[in-house]
């Protein structure tokens, strides 16, 4: 098993997948393949079906059933050369609307934030609608001060693009990044590197405890923030796809089922 996982990892990486990706392929391959022997199933799409059965009934979510088939498709096809195409269906995803914050929360959660890298951290995903990736990953060289723009390098997909900021902040960044050289990240820990997700999560949420808020938000809900308020603010939805960077306008859109004005001002009969 473990020169199969070395072997799928090279090929993995030889077609530039992501680390993350790779990993998480890793990881279900290899549960596939001890669920595979445990159970001393000889069928394989039978195999499959039980394995991805096991995960839907732990209640696991279908992005993570859909990454997992997956995961076990690209190890059929590409390490064990099997030319039988694995004929099975993905989950329905969940068509859940993203949680926005107001504008008033929004500020609320800055004011509950003391410490400044993190503040800026909040303040960079928001005006520009950034992942935390894309604020960990964040350097130096990659934010243009004059012209008000950041160049987000190899994003999600493999992308690269470039969205905006807020001038408020020039003033903050410049003294965050004084001293630091163009390659440096700008949000680095005390210990050198980058800050881990789990730091800005954790922030996040201590924050949006002190602030009183009772929504279920996230770090990422800055993002979809950030592309409600645009949409609110009459900027076309065509330039919103482009900041956030989506291949499709149809995962853009959502976002106009948040904010659609028709509807909100639709009074009840009550």
């Amino acid at each position: 098993m473990e020169k199969l996982l070395r072997q799928t990892k090279n090929i993995l990486k030889l077609k530039n997948y992501s680390p993350r990706t790779i990993k998480s392929y890793l990881l279900y391959i290899k549960q596939y393949l001890i669920f595979s022997k445990k159970h001393n199933i000889k069928n394989r799409k039978y195999a499959i079906e039980k394995f991805l059965l096991q995960k839907i009934n732990s209640k696991q979510s279908p992005q993570t059933i859909n990454l997992a088939l997956n995961s076990i498709k690209f190890f059929y096809k590409e390490i064990l050369k099997d030319p039988e195409k694995i004929d099975l269906k993905f989950a329905k995803r969940n068509k859940k609307l993203p949680i926005v914050l107001t504008r008033n929360e929004i500020n609320e959660i800055l004011k509950n934030t003391t410490n400044k890298k993190y503040y800026l951290s909040i303040a960079l995903a928001y005006a520009g609608g950034l992942r935390i990736s894309g604020i960990q990953n964040l350097k130096v060289k990659d934010i243009d001060l004059e012209e008000n723009i950041i160049h987000i390098k190899n994003a999600k997909g493999k992308k690269d693009r470039i969205t905006i900021f807020s001038e408020k902040l020039k003033n903050d960044i410049q003294y965050l990044i004084n001293g630091k050289s163009a390659n440096d990240v700008i949000f680095n820990s005390n210990h050198g590197g980058k800050l881990t997700t789990r730091s800005f999560q954790i922030i996040f949420k201590k924050s949006l405890f002190k602030s009183k808020i009772k929504k279920d938000a996230t770090f990422h809900s800055l993002r979809h923030s950030f592309a409600t308020h645009l949409l609110e603010n009459g900027t076309d939805v065509r330039y919103v796809q482009e900041l956030l960077g989506h291949s499709n306008i149809r995962t853009t859109q959502i976002y106009t089922q948040v904010t659609n004005p028709a509807l909100k001002n639709i009074k009840s009969p009550l």
